[in-house]
Formats: C-alpha cells, structure tokens, sequence
C-alpha cells in the first residue's frame, strides 16, 4: 500500500516523551493539562498515560519538573560565581523565574489545591526532584570549596522549603512572593552577607 492510498487512522502509539511533550505544551500556554485530549491526540488510552505517570498529578509533576530543570540548565550558563554566592544566584535565578511565569501562575490560581499537593508536598512528583536538584548545586558549591555545615540533603531540603514558603504558602505574614526578602534569608543560610539587590 503507498503513502497516498494508507487510511486514515490513528497515530503509531506515542511515547512517553511524546506525551510530555503534549502535556508541556498545554501547560505553557497556560491551558489545563487534559489527559483525554492528549490521549486522543496521541492515540492512547488514558489507562497506558496513567500507567506511566501514575495520574493527572503525576504528569504535571513530570511537565514541572522537566521545566524547572531547563531553567536551572539555562541559569547555570549565565551565572559566574563559585561557591556558595553561585549557590544563592542559582536559586534566585530560579525564586524570579516562578514567580514571573505566567503558565505556573495560572496553574496555581486556577488549580490551587492541586498545585500545592503537586508542588509543596515531600510526597508528590515535584519536591523530591527539586530537592534533588538543588543537593547538585551544593555539591558543585562543595568542590569549589563551599563548607557546608548540614548534610547536603538536608540543606537541600531545607532551602526548598523555605523557597516554597516565600513563593508559595505563607500570605499571612506578608511574605508570599517576596523575592527580595527571600533572597536575603538564603544569602544568611548559605553564610553570605544578605542583601536586597537581584541578580
């Protein structure tokens, strides 16, 4: 049968990379992440995407995931410093860029409850990741002769913490979104005299 004369039907099954590619670009246009639509469009089942990410949550967490790790790659390009001042500019890279993106800032104002449990949660897909991520960062700081005086897991995990509640959680105390502020704290936690200036 040639090209021409083949039916018209659905796709080959997709990939996993596929169908975070599809759930990525819902996302970054600020869309809700529909698993039906990117299951028809891909010619699966929601059964196998869920099989893969584990649910909805799951391949948001997959989708932020891929792109806060393509943030901190593009940041470590631009940043100069060594040792825990490229610590402090690699996470205040990171604080402003979530709290300028406009798809994760539509995500949490239309999708709240979701978002904190994707995002906050030390059991949901996302934290886990950064934390991760970020225990990178202060063992590159460490070779460059940062002394850290905390396992790197725990100050990773502590520093994440205290970013999720600046950017995220805590509106009673007149912090949430305040990177300057923000900044400043890390700055004290990674023995770096504070400032109010961005990068």
């Amino acid at each position: 049968m040639t090209t021409a004369s083949r039916p018209v039907g659905r796709p080959a099954a997709a990939s996993q990379e596929q169908v975070l590619a599809a759930a990525s670009a819902q996302f970054l246009a600020s869309e809700r992440v529909d698993v039906q639509a990117i299951a028809a469009e891909l010619g699966l089942s929601r059964a196998t995407i869920y099989r893969w990410f584990g649910s909805r949550d799951g391949l948001l967490g997959a989708v932020m995931v891929s792109e806060f790790e393509r943030m901190v790659d593009a940041a470590q390009t631009r940043v100069g410093e060594t040792g825990a001042p490229r610590v402090l500019a690699l996470l205040d890279r990171a604080a402003r860029w979530l709290t300028r993106n406009e798809p994760y800032r539509y995500f949490i104002a239309t999708e709240q409850a979701t978002a904190g449990r994707i995002i906050t949660s030390s059991e949901g897909p996302v934290q886990p990741k950064v934390v991760g991520v970020v225990a990178e960062i202060l063992d590159a700081a460490i070779d460059e002769g940062y002394q850290n005086r905390v396992d790197t897991q725990t100050f990773a995990y502590a520093l994440v913490r205290l970013i999720e509640a600046f950017l995220y959680q805590d509106a009673v105390t007149g912090i949430r979104g305040d990177v300057e502020r923000l900044r400043a704290v890390l700055a004290v936690m990674l023995g770096l005299e504070p400032d109010q200036r961005g990068p």
